[in-house]
C-alpha cells in the first residue's frame, strides 16, 4: 500500500527542527534593541544571535540602503569583538558606521570583486571564533540553500549573520524565500524639528525609520517609527505626541 506524503506545513517543521538541533548549534541568545514594542515583538525580547537575519530599504533605499546598513551597524555596535563586512566592491562610509556606533577600528572588510563569492565568504567567516557578527551585502537573488547554510553556520558560531539585500531586480528579489530568522525592512523619514515651537520645520532633528518587521519566526512582527541609531547602536523611541498635528493657538477675546 502506498503512504502519502506528509503536509508541506509538516515537512517544514521537520527541517526548522533540524536545523535547531544540527550537531555544535547553541542555544540563542538574544540582544534587546531597547524599544519596548520591538522588543514585544520577537520572541525571547530581543534579537536572537547565533542566526541570520535579513534587512533591505523600501523605494529607492531598496537599492542604495544607506538606512538599512546603519541599522546593521547600530545593532553590531551594542555586541563585543570585530564585525566582518563582506561585499563585492568597497562602497561603505565608515563616517556614517561610526556615527552608529561601528568605528572603523571594529571592522574588517573584505571586498570580494564579485558577488558570487560574497555569500561563501560569509559562511567562511562565520567559522571564526570571536566576531561579533558578520554582514554581507547581495544585490541579486540569493537561493534559499544559500540562507540555509548561512543560518546553520551562524548556529554553530554564535556570531550573528546579517545580510543585507540590496535589490536591484525589484521587490521580488529580497521577498524571495529565506531561512533567516528576521526579516526587516527600512525607510527613512524626515527628522522632527529640534524645538517645540517650529513645528513647521523638518529634517534637522534626529533622523528617524519606519521599521518593519515583516517576518519572524514564532512571532507576529510589526511596523514603528523610530529614531535612527545614535553613536552607541540604541534605537530612540518616538513620543506619541511627536505624532500628532499641532494644537491650534489659542483664540484672542473680542469685543
Amino acid at each position: 500500500m502506498r503512504v502519502a506524503p506528509p503536509p508541506l506545513a509538516d515537512l517544514r517543521a521537520r527541517l526548522e527542527r533540524l536545523e535547531r538541533a544540527s550537531p555544535g548549534q547553541r542555544p540563542f541568545a538574544v540582544l534587546p534593541f531597547g524599544h519596548p514594542g520591538v522588543d514585544a515583538a520577537l520572541p525571547g525580547g530581543g534579537l536572537p544571535l547565533g542566526a541570520l537575519h535579513e534587512v533591505t530599504g523600501t523605494g529607492e533605499e531598496a537599492e542604495w540602503g544607506a538606512a538599512a546598513a546603519l541599522f546593521v551597524a547600530g545593532v553590531l555596535a551594542r555586541l563585543p569583538g570585530p564585525v566582518l563586512w563582506v561585499l563585492a566592491r568597497h562602497d561603505l562610509f565608515a563616517p556614517g558606521l561610526a556615527g552608529a556606533g561601528l568605528p572603523p577600528a571594529r571592522l574588517l572588510h573584505a571586498e570580494m570583486g564579485d558577488e558570487r563569492r560574497v555569500l561563501p565568504a560569509m559562511e567562511e567567516g562565520l567559522r571564526e571564533p570571536g566576531l561579533a557578527g558578520v554582514v554581507g551585502e547581495v544585490t541579486g537573488a540569493v537561493p534559499l540553500t544559500a540562507t540555509r547554510r548561512l543560518q546553520l553556520a551562524a548556529g554553530r558560531s554564535g556570531s550573528m549573520a546579517l545580510l543585507l539585500r540590496r535589490a536591484r531586480g525589484g521587490p521580488e528579489a529580497a521577498a524571495a524565500p529565506s531561512a533567516a530568522l528576521t526579516r526587516w525592512r527600512i525607510a527613512a523619514l524626515p527628522g522632527a524639528p529640534p524645538v517645540p515651537d517650529a513645528p513647521e520645520v523638518e529634517g534637522l532633528g534626529r533622523a528617524r525609520w519606519r521599521l518593519e518587521l515583516w517576518r519572524v519566526r514564532g512571532g507576529a512582527g510589526g511596523t514603528w517609527v523610530v529614531e535612527a541609531c545614535d553613536a552607541q547602536g540604541r534605537l530612540g523611541v518616538v513620543p506619541d505626541i511627536a505624532d500628532r498635528p499641532a494644537a491650534p493657538p489659542p483664540r484672542r477675546a473680542t469685543g
